[in-house]
């Protein structure tokens, strides 16, 4: 394994204040992530947008990011991470705001798509900096902690902060709590966050860009698209489209004598091991987090932000293990570990999955179970992916990372999404009387289900929701017992490729 180690210089006061301001960036982007999805309703009644624009405004943010993070990466490493970050927090922010006072549907999708643009600019300049900012492999792993800490804490923090504004204050809200954030953070970042680059980055390619645009894009959405209406003419042609772009852009960075994307990177089994593993272990947590909520609102019958609470343990599990981290991995090889900590994560999903009816307290054990060895290996991945690159290479790096949880994330929603909507609709019965004059997609989804029941009296009500319940319980122990696979074949993956760990 090569890593890149220089000359140890333990971090000081003004080091460990810099990780201070640079935690707040990280928290604005993993907010931003979750807080959208309980204002959807009050946007439906305000804007009335059609479903389409609808699910335009929840995924115009991923796709942006996903296509952008290793342009705005390797963009860093060219002009300066830290005044990347900082016009980057200023677009958030103005970005923020026209979402905030949004007028139309069209208007917001614009607003959510800025938010993406700016959105990849941060991530990677945080990352980055922080591997230039801490040479020490300790201080580094430590810093590393928290940043996975604020961002996991960030998308449970989503949720309950979402709430607590909907509660008593305008949809918008949720968008405007970024500006303030954003005015502390500009001028702390330009007195204390030291600037950084690579010294000869060659010149920006502005058609290695675009490439990376047309490849992440389309195949973002079509997975996206894919996990809801199958292989149809929509999801073929973006696959197209994206497979043919990632070829193109692959064959430039080949030829180019100062490619955006060092390929080589790649070749570094530690490098390629981590981002594996770093990936699958996003797919299985988004989706536990994708079928929680629902199970957690719709079956057990908690408020958006009682939901969100019960996670709250979990969340602090998560950022506890990744410090914990930090000790461990000077006592335990990474290459024993990293597995473990996923073996630790499919654990977690077991609890889901066999624990019979699911409760309050079983989806709190399980989510913290899963967040204590999500944490141990966020912390330890991040590091070795980090610290197998020259600093110089720090942005691209760091931006490969953050696509690859981009890209884990959408699969989990997608795929295991995917398993636990065909388990339901396979598993659910409904009365004869209920199937006449069905609406369409009535019985796709288990709100769809539980909302179309309310049309009905007693006992017909009673029973599609009995029967709802019922297939949504056995849909989620076949999701958790997926994602169990998925956990141990992160395990396998990171037990094979970081051997020299």
């Amino acid at each position: 394994m090569t890593t890149y180690t220089p000359a140890t210089h333990r971090a000081g006061r003004r080091e460990w204040f810099a990780l201070a301001v640079l935690m707040l960036p990280v928290l604005l982007v993993s907010v931003d992530n979750t807080v959208l999805s309980f204002a959807l309703p009050e946007i439906s009644r305000e804007l009335r947008p059609s479903g389409n624009q609808l699910m335009w405004i929840v995924d115009v943010y991923a796709l942006m990011l996903a296509g952008l993070l290793i342009a705005m990466g390797s963009l860093g490493d060219r002009v300066g991470r830290r005044r990347l970050l900082v016009v980057g927090a200023v677009g958030f922010g103005v970005a923020s705001a026209i979402a905030a006072f949004s007028t139309t549907p069209e208007m917001l999708i614009a607003g959510r798509a800025l938010l993406g643009f700016f959105g990849a600019t941060l991530m990677p300049s945080t990352l980055s900096l922080i591997r230039n900012i801490f040479e020490d492999a300790r201080d580094r792993r430590t810093a590393i902690a928290a940043w996975a800490a604020m961002f996991s804490g960030g998308a449970v923090l989503g949720p309950v902060v979402g709430g607590y504004l909907l509660e008593h204050f305008w949809w918008g809200s949720v968008f405007l709590l970024n500006v303030p954030l954003i005015i502390v953070f500009v001028p702390l970042a330009l007195a204390v966050i030291p600037e950084s680059r690579d010294p000869q980055p060659g010149p920006f390619d502005p058609i290695s860009v675009l490439l990376s645009l047309l490849a992440m894009v389309p195949l973002v959405y079509a997975i996206k698209h894919g996990a809801s209406a199958g292989l149809d003419d929509v999801t073929l042609a973006a696959l197209a489209l994206g497979l043919s772009s990632g070829w193109l852009f692959v064959r430039r960075q080949q030829r180019s004598a100062n490619p955006m994307l060092d390929l080589s990177l790649f070749r570094n089994p530690v490098f390629s091991g981590a981002l594996a593993a770093n990936a699958l272990s996003l797919m299985a947590l988004a989706g536990f987090l994708y079928f929680g909520a629902q199970l957690l609102q719709l079956v057990l019958g908690l408020s958006p932000l009682e939901s969100a609470l019960v996670l709250v343990p979990g969340s602090v599990a998560t950022m506890v293990a990744g410090f914990a981290a930090v000790r461990l991995v000077e006592r335990v090889p990474v290459r024993t570990l990293v597995p473990l900590s996923f073996m630790l994560s499919s654990s977690g999903y077991a609890i889901a999955a066999f624990t019979g009816h699911p409760t309050v307290l079983s989806v709190a054990v399980a989510f913290t179970v899963l967040g204590i060895g999500i944490g141990l290996a966020e912390t330890i991945t991040n590091d070795l992916i980090l610290s197998s690159v020259p600093p110089q290479k720090a942005g691209a790096a760091s931006a490969i990372s953050e696509t690859a949880y981009e890209i884990g994330a959408v699969l989990g929603t997608a795929v295991l999404g995917s398993v636990l909507t065909a388990t339901f609709r396979s598993h659910l019965t409904v009365p004869a009387v209920a199937k006449f004059g069905e609406q369409e997609n009535a019985f796709e989804t288990l709100g769809s289900t539980l909302q179309f029941a309310e049309q009905f009296g007693a006992p017909v009500e009673g029973w599609i929701h009995a029967s709802a319940a019922s297939a949504f319980d056995l849909g989620v122990q076949f999701t958790a017992g997926a994602a169990i696979f998925v956990a141990l074949a992160a395990a396998l993956v990171s037990r094979r490729t970081l051997q020299h760990g």
